[in-house]
């Protein structure tokens, strides 16, 4: 590689699909949202690096006040991937932690950093998709899962014809109270990575609540379907865990890789096609 070539990290990419997402199974699109999701990490140079592996082109990056998306697409879909917390970013730091709510657009209340953050982009975002006649996904890790939530919402208040038929998150925090996030009906799959301490915060005591349908992954790396008292239990269970190799595994289940490196698992298991 010449120097004057920019440096593509190496990621693994455990599914490439082509052709429609919507036939997919919950699992197998669970596990190209999360690539995506793990993609949009990177600078466009090396996103345009691993999309053709995925089965899409980078047709758009949506960048405001540090407030970033990437538009995907093929043929039938179009997916928004928005960009998770990066340390040094500050705008981000301000997001995550600014967790005061105030007034949504609809009903309810909803955190007011992640609003901000949406209220940057989403006018980007709009002009993208407003006519666009593929089937539009929504997609994000962390701030990301957040801010595709609450993206998705907006769809329906700026009553354009493009509507999510589904929304893909990766250990997103609450958004929202009750009747904000139940206010629209989106197809909403919230994964959480056994001690991954972000979809704890902020929290319940504030009046946030999370929607949609939960996929838990336990300490083993496997997706399992949990009671609250199983889920807890497996939760210390990971914990000491994590203490034994010396981590602290509320902050390490967070990464994105293990997410994508965990639903690969179970999508391998179960046998389905990938791609």
């Amino acid at each position: 590689m010449s120097e004057s070539e920019p440096q593509v990290p190496e990621i693994d990419i455990p599914m490439a699909h082509s052709g429609p997402i919507g036939p997919l199974g919950r699992m197998e699109a669970s596990l190209l949202f999360a690539e995506i999701s793990r993609i949009s990490y990177l600078q466009p140079d090396a996103v345009r690096h691993y999309v053709p592996q995925i089965g899409l082109d980078l047709e758009h990056f949506a960048d405001r006040n540090g407030a970033q998306a990437y538009v995907f697409g093929n043929e039938t879909d179009i997916v928004v991937a928005c960009r998770g917390t990066e340390p040094n970013d500050w705008n981000d730091v301000k997001a995550d932690v600014n967790a005061l709510m105030v007034l949504a657009e609809t009903v309810g209340r909803v955190h007011r950093g992640f609003k901000q953050e949406v209220d940057d982009l989403w006018p980007l975002l709009e002009e993208i998709i407003a006519d666009d006649p593929r089937t539009l996904w929504f997609t994000g890790h962390s701030l990301g899962g957040a801010m595709a939530t609450i993206c998705a919402g907006r769809c329906f208040l700026a009553h354009i014809p493009a509507m999510p038929a589904g929304v893909y998150t990766f250990g997103a925090p609450r958004v929202g109270t009750k009747r904000y996030i139940n206010n629209v009906d989106v197809d909403l799959t919230r994964w959480v990575n056994n001690n991954d301490i972000v979809p704890r915060v902020p929290p319940t005591w504030l009046g946030y609540r999370h929607t949609g349908r939960r996929l838990y992954i336990n300490t083993y790396g496997n997706v399992r379907r949990m009671t609250k008292r199983q889920r807890a239990k497996d939760r210390w269970r990971g914990f000491f865990h994590g203490l034994k190799k010396g981590k602290v595994d509320h902050f390490s289940d967070h990464a994105m890789a293990q997410y994508v490196q965990h639903i690969g698992k179970a999508v391998e298991e179960r046998g389905q096609p990938q791609g």
